[in-house]
Protein backbone atom coordinates (compact mmCIF):
# COMPACT_ATOMS: atom_id res chain seq x y z
CA UNK A 1 0.00 0.00 0.00
CA UNK A 2 1.39 3.40 -0.95
CA UNK A 3 2.58 5.56 1.94
CA UNK A 4 0.03 8.30 1.20
CA UNK A 5 -2.89 5.89 0.83
CA UNK A 6 -5.21 5.25 3.73
CA UNK A 7 -8.02 2.73 3.43
CA UNK A 8 -11.10 3.66 5.47
CA UNK A 9 -14.15 1.57 4.66
CA UNK A 10 -14.00 1.96 0.89
CA UNK A 11 -11.28 0.16 -1.02
CA UNK A 12 -8.80 2.57 -2.55
CA UNK A 13 -9.69 5.76 -0.66
CA UNK A 14 -6.72 8.06 -1.20
CA UNK A 15 -6.85 10.70 1.54
CA UNK A 16 -3.80 12.63 0.36
CA UNK A 17 -5.28 13.03 -3.12
CA UNK A 18 -8.67 14.15 -1.80
CA UNK A 19 -7.02 16.70 0.50
CA UNK A 20 -5.05 18.04 -2.46
CA UNK A 21 -8.18 18.28 -4.62
CA UNK A 22 -10.10 20.10 -1.89
CA UNK A 23 -7.23 22.55 -1.28
CA UNK A 24 -6.69 23.27 -4.97
CA UNK A 25 -10.41 23.88 -5.52
CA UNK A 26 -10.16 26.90 -3.17
CA UNK A 27 -13.82 26.30 -2.33
CA UNK A 28 -13.34 26.14 1.40
CA UNK A 29 -15.97 24.51 3.57
CA UNK A 30 -18.42 27.31 2.74
CA UNK A 31 -18.13 26.38 -0.94
CA UNK A 32 -18.92 22.76 -0.13
CA UNK A 33 -22.04 23.83 1.77
CA UNK A 34 -23.09 26.10 -1.10
CA UNK A 35 -22.84 23.15 -3.50
CA UNK A 36 -25.75 21.59 -1.64
CA UNK A 37 -24.05 18.51 -0.21
CA UNK A 38 -26.01 16.51 2.35
CA UNK A 39 -23.06 14.52 3.73
CA UNK A 40 -19.53 15.64 4.54
CA UNK A 41 -16.52 14.49 2.46
CA UNK A 42 -14.47 11.69 4.00
CA UNK A 43 -11.45 13.95 4.67
CA UNK A 44 -13.54 15.70 7.36
CA UNK A 45 -14.60 12.55 9.21
CA UNK A 46 -12.65 12.14 12.44
CA UNK A 47 -11.65 8.78 13.92
CA UNK A 48 -14.17 7.25 16.37
CA UNK A 49 -11.80 7.70 19.33
CA UNK A 50 -11.67 11.47 18.66
CA UNK A 51 -15.42 11.78 18.08
CA UNK A 52 -16.04 9.89 21.32
CA UNK A 53 -14.21 12.66 23.18
CA UNK A 54 -16.61 15.19 21.64
CA UNK A 55 -19.73 13.45 22.96
CA UNK A 56 -21.73 15.72 25.30
CA UNK A 57 -20.75 15.29 28.92
CA UNK A 58 -22.60 16.70 31.87
CA UNK A 59 -20.99 17.57 35.17
CA UNK A 60 -23.45 19.00 37.69
CA UNK A 61 -20.84 21.11 39.47
CA UNK A 62 -18.96 22.30 36.36
CA UNK A 63 -17.63 25.77 37.09
CA UNK A 64 -18.06 28.34 34.30
CA UNK A 65 -14.99 30.33 33.37
CA UNK A 66 -14.79 33.63 35.29
CA UNK A 67 -16.30 36.85 33.93
CA UNK A 68 -14.38 39.95 35.04
CA UNK A 69 -15.82 43.46 34.99
CA UNK A 70 -13.17 45.97 33.87
CA UNK A 71 -15.17 49.08 34.72
CA UNK A 72 -13.33 51.49 37.03
CA UNK A 73 -10.05 49.88 36.01
CA UNK A 74 -8.14 53.06 36.83
CA UNK A 75 -9.66 53.53 40.25
CA UNK A 76 -9.10 51.90 43.61
CA UNK A 77 -10.79 48.80 42.15
CA UNK A 78 -7.67 48.05 40.07
CA UNK A 79 -5.99 45.84 42.66
CA UNK A 80 -9.18 43.74 42.91
CA UNK A 81 -9.30 43.38 39.12
CA UNK A 82 -5.62 42.40 39.04
CA UNK A 83 -6.33 39.70 41.63
CA UNK A 84 -9.27 38.38 39.60
CA UNK A 85 -7.23 38.28 36.37
CA UNK A 86 -4.33 36.59 38.16
CA UNK A 87 -6.63 33.98 39.68
CA UNK A 88 -8.25 33.24 36.32
CA UNK A 89 -4.85 32.89 34.59
CA UNK A 90 -3.57 30.55 37.31
CA UNK A 91 -6.68 28.38 37.71
CA UNK A 92 -8.52 28.44 34.39
CA UNK A 93 -6.27 29.91 31.68
CA UNK A 94 -9.47 31.54 30.34
CA UNK A 95 -11.80 34.34 31.38
CA UNK A 96 -14.34 36.72 29.86
CA UNK A 97 -14.24 40.50 30.25
CA UNK A 98 -17.09 43.00 30.26
CA UNK A 99 -17.01 46.81 30.26
CA UNK A 100 -13.75 46.68 28.31
CA UNK A 101 -14.34 49.96 26.52
CA UNK A 102 -15.06 48.67 23.02
CA UNK A 103 -18.56 49.82 21.98
CA UNK A 104 -21.08 47.08 21.18
CA UNK A 105 -21.64 48.62 17.76
CA UNK A 106 -17.95 47.98 16.96
CA UNK A 107 -18.24 44.37 18.13
CA UNK A 108 -21.29 43.82 15.91
CA UNK A 109 -19.69 45.56 12.94
CA UNK A 110 -16.53 43.44 13.23
CA UNK A 111 -18.43 40.12 13.30
CA UNK A 112 -20.63 41.25 10.39
CA UNK A 113 -17.58 42.22 8.31
CA UNK A 114 -15.86 38.84 8.82
CA UNK A 115 -19.12 37.07 7.97
CA UNK A 116 -19.50 39.21 4.84
CA UNK A 117 -16.01 38.29 3.64
CA UNK A 118 -16.67 34.56 3.97
CA UNK A 119 -20.05 34.81 2.25
CA UNK A 120 -18.65 36.32 -0.93
CA UNK A 121 -18.58 34.17 -4.10
CA UNK A 122 -15.71 31.67 -4.24
CA UNK A 123 -14.07 33.42 -7.18
CA UNK A 124 -13.81 36.65 -5.17
CA UNK A 125 -12.25 34.95 -2.12
CA UNK A 126 -10.00 32.69 -4.20
CA UNK A 127 -7.44 35.41 -4.93
CA UNK A 128 -6.61 35.48 -1.21
CA UNK A 129 -6.45 31.67 -0.91
CA UNK A 130 -2.92 30.54 -0.06
CA UNK A 131 -1.06 28.49 2.56
CA UNK A 132 2.14 30.53 2.68
CA UNK A 133 1.93 33.40 5.18
CA UNK A 134 5.49 34.65 4.64
CA UNK A 135 5.43 37.65 2.36
CA UNK A 136 1.65 37.94 2.59
CA UNK A 137 -0.21 40.06 5.12
CA UNK A 138 -3.56 38.48 4.25
CA UNK A 139 -4.47 34.85 3.59
CA UNK A 140 -7.72 32.94 3.27
CA UNK A 141 -7.69 29.16 3.67
CA UNK A 142 -9.45 26.17 5.15
CA UNK A 143 -7.61 24.43 8.01
CA UNK A 144 -4.10 25.73 8.69
CA UNK A 145 -3.08 22.11 9.43
CA UNK A 146 -4.95 20.56 6.48
CA UNK A 147 -1.94 18.52 5.30
CA UNK A 148 -0.69 17.44 8.73
CA UNK A 149 -3.95 16.63 10.54
CA UNK A 150 -5.55 13.21 10.67
CA UNK A 151 -8.87 14.75 9.60
CA UNK A 152 -9.94 18.22 8.52
CA UNK A 153 -12.21 20.48 10.59
CA UNK A 154 -15.40 22.15 9.41
CA UNK A 155 -14.29 25.79 9.16
CA UNK A 156 -12.65 28.42 6.94
CA UNK A 157 -10.33 31.21 8.08
CA UNK A 158 -9.27 34.71 7.04
CA UNK A 159 -5.85 35.58 8.51
CA UNK A 160 -4.45 39.12 8.71
CA UNK A 161 -1.06 40.11 10.11
CA UNK A 162 -1.75 43.26 12.15
CA UNK A 163 1.55 44.07 13.83
CA UNK A 164 3.87 45.69 14.46
CA UNK A 165 1.94 47.96 12.06
CA UNK A 166 -0.89 47.23 9.66
CA UNK A 167 1.22 48.75 6.91
CA UNK A 168 -0.58 47.20 3.97
CA UNK A 169 -4.16 48.00 4.91
CA UNK A 170 -4.93 48.20 1.19
CA UNK A 171 -4.20 44.45 0.99
CA UNK A 172 -7.05 43.68 3.39
CA UNK A 173 -10.22 42.75 1.46
CA UNK A 174 -12.27 45.89 0.91
CA UNK A 175 -15.45 44.28 2.25
CA UNK A 176 -13.96 44.13 5.77
CA UNK A 177 -11.02 46.57 5.58
CA UNK A 178 -12.39 49.50 7.58
CA UNK A 179 -13.73 47.21 10.30
CA UNK A 180 -10.43 45.33 10.70
CA UNK A 181 -8.42 48.56 10.84
CA UNK A 182 -10.80 49.85 13.54
CA UNK A 183 -10.66 46.51 15.40
CA UNK A 184 -6.86 46.60 15.45
CA UNK A 185 -6.94 50.11 16.89
CA UNK A 186 -9.26 48.95 19.67
CA UNK A 187 -7.18 45.82 20.35
CA UNK A 188 -3.95 47.82 20.65
CA UNK A 189 -5.53 49.88 23.42
CA UNK A 190 -7.21 46.96 25.16
CA UNK A 191 -4.18 44.71 24.67
CA UNK A 192 -1.95 47.18 26.49
CA UNK A 193 -4.41 47.23 29.42
CA UNK A 194 -4.58 43.41 29.52
CA UNK A 195 -0.81 42.96 29.38
CA UNK A 196 -0.53 45.40 32.27
CA UNK A 197 -3.05 43.47 34.37
CA UNK A 198 -1.36 40.15 33.56
CA UNK A 199 2.07 41.57 34.41
CA UNK A 200 0.91 43.01 37.74
CA UNK A 201 -0.80 39.71 38.57
CA UNK A 202 2.61 38.06 38.27
CA UNK A 203 4.19 40.64 40.58
CA UNK A 204 5.94 42.39 37.66
CA UNK A 205 5.83 46.03 36.61
CA UNK A 206 2.75 46.76 34.48
CA UNK A 207 4.98 47.66 31.51
CA UNK A 208 7.08 44.47 31.58
CA UNK A 209 5.30 42.40 28.90
CA UNK A 210 4.84 45.40 26.62
CA UNK A 211 8.57 46.12 26.88
CA UNK A 212 9.15 42.52 25.77
CA UNK A 213 7.27 43.52 22.54
CA UNK A 214 4.35 41.22 23.44
CA UNK A 215 1.82 43.63 21.92
CA UNK A 216 3.80 44.17 18.72
CA UNK A 217 3.33 40.91 16.82
CA UNK A 218 -0.45 40.88 16.53
CA UNK A 219 -2.16 38.44 14.18
CA UNK A 220 -5.88 38.10 13.51
CA UNK A 221 -7.96 35.13 12.42
CA UNK A 222 -11.58 35.43 11.37
CA UNK A 223 -13.12 31.95 11.59
CA UNK A 224 -16.29 30.94 9.77
CA UNK A 225 -18.00 27.71 10.85
CA UNK A 226 -20.75 26.89 8.32
CA UNK A 227 -23.73 24.74 9.26
CA UNK A 228 -22.61 21.12 9.18
CA UNK A 229 -24.94 18.42 7.77
CA UNK A 230 -23.27 15.72 9.92
CA UNK A 231 -21.90 17.50 13.02
CA UNK A 232 -21.52 14.19 14.88
CA UNK A 233 -18.81 13.07 12.40
CA UNK A 234 -16.47 16.06 12.48
CA UNK A 235 -15.35 19.04 14.60
CA UNK A 236 -15.11 22.79 14.20
CA UNK A 237 -11.63 23.09 15.70
CA UNK A 238 -9.61 20.30 17.31
CA UNK A 239 -8.27 20.50 20.84
CA UNK A 240 -5.21 22.77 21.10
CA UNK A 241 -3.62 25.59 23.08
CA UNK A 242 -2.60 28.90 21.51
CA UNK A 243 1.12 29.56 20.99
CA UNK A 244 1.41 33.24 21.90
CA UNK A 245 1.11 35.41 25.01
CA UNK A 246 -2.60 36.26 25.14
CA UNK A 247 -5.55 35.70 22.80
CA UNK A 248 -8.47 38.14 22.60
CA UNK A 249 -11.56 36.44 21.12
CA UNK A 250 -14.81 37.96 19.93
CA UNK A 251 -17.47 35.31 19.33
CA UNK A 252 -21.02 35.62 18.09
CA UNK A 253 -24.13 34.26 19.81
CA UNK A 254 -23.98 30.71 18.42
CA UNK A 255 -21.57 29.12 20.90
CA UNK A 256 -19.58 25.91 20.54
CA UNK A 257 -16.29 26.91 22.20
CA UNK A 258 -15.23 24.59 25.04
CA UNK A 259 -12.35 24.77 27.52
CA UNK A 260 -10.79 21.88 29.43
CA UNK A 261 -10.94 22.42 33.19
CA UNK A 262 -10.34 19.82 35.89
CA UNK A 263 -10.42 17.06 33.29
CA UNK A 264 -13.82 18.00 31.84
CA UNK A 265 -14.92 20.16 28.92
CA UNK A 266 -16.71 23.36 29.95
CA UNK A 267 -18.84 25.44 27.54
CA UNK A 268 -17.75 29.06 27.10
CA UNK A 269 -21.24 30.46 26.74
CA UNK A 270 -21.41 33.73 24.80
CA UNK A 271 -22.01 36.72 27.06
CA UNK A 272 -23.45 39.73 25.15
CA UNK A 273 -20.77 42.41 24.78
CA UNK A 274 -18.04 40.29 26.39
CA UNK A 275 -14.65 39.24 25.03
CA UNK A 276 -12.93 35.94 25.82
CA UNK A 277 -9.27 36.12 26.94
CA UNK A 278 -6.93 33.17 27.22
CA UNK A 279 -3.35 32.47 28.23
CA UNK A 280 -1.02 31.27 25.47
CA UNK A 281 1.86 28.80 25.63
CA UNK A 282 4.48 31.54 25.57
CA UNK A 283 3.02 33.20 28.66
CA UNK A 284 3.02 29.83 30.44
CA UNK A 285 6.72 29.49 29.60
CA UNK A 286 7.66 33.09 30.47
CA UNK A 287 5.93 32.77 33.86
CA UNK A 288 7.52 29.35 34.51
CA UNK A 289 4.00 27.93 34.84
CA UNK A 290 2.63 30.53 37.24
CA UNK A 291 0.01 31.05 34.51
CA UNK A 292 -1.35 28.12 32.48
CA UNK A 293 -2.39 27.80 28.86
CA UNK A 294 -5.17 25.25 28.45
CA UNK A 295 -6.67 23.04 25.77
CA UNK A 296 -9.76 24.36 24.05
CA UNK A 297 -11.82 23.29 21.04
CA UNK A 298 -14.91 24.16 18.97
CA UNK A 299 -17.73 21.74 18.22
CA UNK A 300 -18.97 21.33 14.64
CA UNK A 301 -21.83 23.75 14.04
CA UNK A 302 -25.22 21.94 14.21
CA UNK A 303 -27.27 25.12 13.69
CA UNK A 304 -28.84 26.48 10.51
CA UNK A 305 -26.78 29.67 10.62
CA UNK A 306 -22.98 30.04 10.58
CA UNK A 307 -20.85 30.61 13.66
CA UNK A 308 -18.39 33.52 13.30
CA UNK A 309 -15.51 34.43 15.61
CA UNK A 310 -12.56 36.80 15.51
CA UNK A 311 -9.38 36.10 17.48
CA UNK A 312 -6.34 38.35 17.84
CA UNK A 313 -3.15 36.71 19.07
CA UNK A 314 -0.79 38.96 21.02
CA UNK A 315 2.73 37.81 20.11
CA UNK A 316 6.21 39.35 20.44
CA UNK A 317 7.28 41.41 17.44
CA UNK A 318 10.90 40.61 18.36
CA UNK A 319 10.93 37.40 16.33
CA UNK A 320 14.66 36.81 16.81
CA UNK A 321 14.54 37.51 20.54
CA UNK A 322 15.33 34.70 22.97
CA UNK A 323 12.50 33.70 25.29
CA UNK A 324 12.27 31.41 28.29
CA UNK A 325 11.26 31.59 31.96
CA UNK A 326 11.96 35.06 33.38
CA UNK A 327 14.57 35.23 36.17
CA UNK A 328 11.88 36.51 38.55
CA UNK A 329 10.21 33.08 38.47
CA UNK A 330 13.31 30.93 38.86
CA UNK A 331 14.60 29.89 42.28
CA UNK A 332 16.31 26.90 43.94
CA UNK A 333 12.85 25.75 44.99
CA UNK A 334 11.45 26.19 41.47
CA UNK A 335 14.13 25.90 38.76
CA UNK A 336 13.44 26.80 35.13
CA UNK A 337 10.94 24.36 33.65
CA UNK A 338 11.67 25.30 30.00
CA UNK A 339 14.68 25.79 27.77
CA UNK A 340 15.26 29.07 25.94
CA UNK A 341 14.49 29.52 22.24
CA UNK A 342 14.06 32.12 19.52
CA UNK A 343 10.43 33.10 19.03
CA UNK A 344 10.78 32.63 15.26
CA UNK A 345 11.69 28.96 15.83
CA UNK A 346 8.78 28.59 18.25
CA UNK A 347 6.26 29.86 15.68
CA UNK A 348 7.76 27.82 12.85
CA UNK A 349 7.33 24.66 14.89
CA UNK A 350 3.69 25.58 15.62
CA UNK A 351 2.79 26.04 11.94
CA UNK A 352 4.54 22.84 10.84
CA UNK A 353 2.64 20.55 13.19
CA UNK A 354 -0.89 19.32 13.59
CA UNK A 355 -3.11 21.29 15.99
CA UNK A 356 -2.81 18.80 18.79
CA UNK A 357 -3.14 19.61 22.48
CA UNK A 358 -0.08 21.12 24.12
CA UNK A 359 2.59 19.35 22.07
CA UNK A 360 4.31 22.68 21.30
CA UNK A 361 4.86 23.79 24.89
CA UNK A 362 5.80 20.24 25.88
CA UNK A 363 8.57 20.20 23.25
CA UNK A 364 10.42 22.99 25.09
CA UNK A 365 9.96 21.51 28.56
CA UNK A 366 13.12 20.51 30.37
CA UNK A 367 13.04 16.86 31.39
Amino acid sequence: MAANRTLIGEQGYDRAEEVKQFDESKLGVKGLVDSGLSSIPRIFIHPPEILQQFQPTTRPNAQPIPTIDLSDLHSDRRSSIVDQVSGACRNFGFFQITNHGIPSVVLDRTIAAVKAFHEQPTEVKARFYRREMIGHGVTYLSNVDLYTSKAASWRDTLQVRLGPLLEAADDVPKICRDEIVEWDREIRRLGEELLGLVSEGLGLRAEKLKEMTCLGGRAMVGHYYPPCPQPDLTVGLTSHSDPGVLTVLLQDHIGGLQVKHDGAWVDVKPVPGALVINVGDLLQIISNEEYKSVDHRVLANPHHEPRVSMAVFLNPSNREGVFGPLPEFISPEKPALYKEFKFSEFLLRFFKKELNGKSLVNYYKLQ
